[in-house]
């Protein structure tokens, strides 16, 4: 089964190069964010015509996550728990399966919380800790879970190419990285750290200051996989060629084959 996760940055606006990286890339299952949609202004038929189901949670303008899948749904799931007057559309889940063999997927738009003085950040945290309590509750089921999406976290100096330009950001702030790692310490493995410790391996690169010519990326897309699905990763993959495509997002997919 392959998996990808891929922030948009618009769905309309990316359409062309989305179903050219679908015939591409032909995943079974692909997380997307920053769709900027509602649900019913979603490009639903092209999508589907591909041979895709598609489970969407989007709002106007803004956020918007959505899960592409070749499989049936057997579940979906709207919203991160743990906060009922939050309304971004930021987390869907999905169950999917192929015979006897099922897997929980999640796509997640996590909050970028710049300026971190305002309670941007404050709400990112807070995010944060609502997916630390859904995934520590998602691991007692012991099956295939991956958590897919962007987090808005560089986890370490080797995700960025100028570490320190990023020093005062809410994506690389202490607090930040460390409510990621405690993600981790739950017992999820990042798939891309998984199976390599290189550096200049990024997801994004900003449109300003020629920062895809120069390589000047950060990686905060990122794939976290339970004990029970990281045991069944075959292959990892970052499509970096898809930002120099015409009109490109300003993330690129990440994707993983497990073993289903």
């Amino acid at each position: 089964m392959r998996i990808a996760t891929w922030n948009v940055n618009s769905i309309k606006q990316r359409l062309e190069g989305v179903l050219t990286w679908l015939e591409e890339r032909e995943p079974d299952v692909a997380c997307l964010q920053e769709t900027k949609c509602t649900d019913e202004a979603f490009p639903r038929d092209a999508i589907e015509s591909l041979g895709y189901n598609v489970a969407v949670h989007g709002q106007r303008t803004f956020n918007g996550v959505a899960v592409l899948s070749k499989l049936r749904f057997d579940e979906i799931i709207v919203r991160l728990p743990g906060d009922d007057e939050d309304d971004h559309a930021r987390f869907l889940e999905v169950v999917v399966s192929s015979g006897s063999r099922a897997a929980r997927i999640a796509s997640i738009y996590l909050p970028n919380g710049n300026p971190p003085e305002t309670d941007k950040y404050h709400y990112k945290l807070r995010w944060m800790d609502r997916l630390l309590h859904y995934a520590d509750a998602r691991l007692r089921l012991e099956e295939p879970l991956v958590l897919a999406g962007d987090y808005n976290v560089i986890p370490a100096p080797a995700d960025a190419h100028d570490p320190a330009a990023w020093a005062g950001d809410a994506l690389f702030l202490p607090q930040t990285r460390a409510k990621f790692a405690a993600l981790l310490h739950l017992g999820l493995i990042e798939a891309v750290r998984a199976t390599t410790d290189a550096g200049e391996i990024y997801t994004f690169w900003d449109y300003q200051a020629g920062a895809w010519q120069k390589n000047a990326g950060i990686r905060i897309d990122h794939l976290l996989l339970s004990p029970q699905a990281a045991d069944r990763l075959k292959a990892v993959g970052i499509d970096k060629h898809v930002r120099g495509w015409e009109k490109p997002s300003d993330h690129v997919p990440v994707w993983i084959e497990l073993e289903l």
